[in-house]
């Protein structure tokens, strides 16, 4: 703490820039600290589209403002590393929730401190943000009805097994409605860095969590598992271990590769 900087103050520092936000900021923080990290490009998507701007560099110059904005203030927090190196410019950078942002967003439990992610935490992460800014915009377009969406860790499931309580860990959870049906899912991003034995133990997991019964007594139905994996060889890779291994029931799982993930949730075969 700086000197005569006192928690009353600092607190009071916080409230004011609170109530200074506009509700495109709040959208913007909350978004960034459930999904962890979110590309420029991705908060573009969801939060400066192209139809409430005349172009689409009026809507990218709004969106460098802005995150420009929320970063001098210590709300969202820039990574050194960015998606497509210095030559991509502002649309390359990649942000996380700030210090200042935590505390913004009233957020309970310590301090998250912003530290450069592994290549894998990287990728991994910026994969799911974009299914979930994938599903948006289809959501956006008419072309479904995203009706529920969860992170880690709100999508986790505790449940009881053989060995004592369980943790299952999905990528995303979401609920969709296409037509008159409602759709839910468990979405599992495969970057191919897993072997597959490891793949096959989540899989059990899934299993283990449908023959436990808990989803099915809070919701009446089990989400189905999507894995989405990088190309048609991995696919066919995941698979194949899941059709080998009897005491999996197939219906429960599909795979699809990155490019046929919104046609697998929207129901259709991938």
């Amino acid at each position: 703490m700086s000197a005569g900087t006192t928690p009353r103050r600092r607190a009071r520092g916080v409230r004011q820039l609170r109530e200074q936000l506009s509700g495109r900021d709040h959208a913007i923080l909350w978004q960034v600290g459930e999904l962890r990290l979110m590309s420029a490009r991705q908060i573009e998507a969801v939060h400066f589209p192209i139809t409430e701007h005349d172009t689409a560099q009026a809507a990218a110059r709004a969106r460098q403002r802005v995150l420009a904005r929320l970063s001098s203030q210590g709300l969202l927090s820039p990574l050194a590393r960015r998606i497509g190196g210095v030559r991509a410019g502002s649309a390359g950078f990649v942000y996380g929730l700030g210090e200042t942002g935590q505390r913004v967003l009233r957020l309970e439990g310590p301090r998250r401190r912003i530290r450069e992610p592994t290549e894998r935490f990287f990728g991994h992460t910026l994969g799911i943000c974009q299914l979930v800014v994938d599903l948006i915009v289809a959501s956006r377009q008419g072309l479904l009805e995203l009706m529920i969406c969860q992170a880690e860790p709100q999508c986790w499931r505790d449940f009881p097994g053989l060995g004592g309580r369980q943790l299952l860990r999905p990528d995303l959870f979401v609920a969709l409605g296409v037509g008159d049906y409602e759709l839910r899912w468990f979405a599992e991003l495969d970057t191919g860095s897993e072997s597959l034995p490891t793949v096959l133990r989540k899989c059990h997991q899934y299993h283990a969590y449908y023959q436990s019964g808990s989803e099915q007594a809070a919701h009446s139905v089990f989400p189905r598992v999507c894995w989405i994996v990088p190309d048609e060889r991995r696919a066919e890779g995941v698979r194949r271990v899941i059709s080998r291994d009897r005491s999996l029931p197939e219906r429960l799982f599909t795979v699809a590769t990155t490019e046929q993930a919104m046609t697998a949730l929207r129901g259709a075969t991938p």
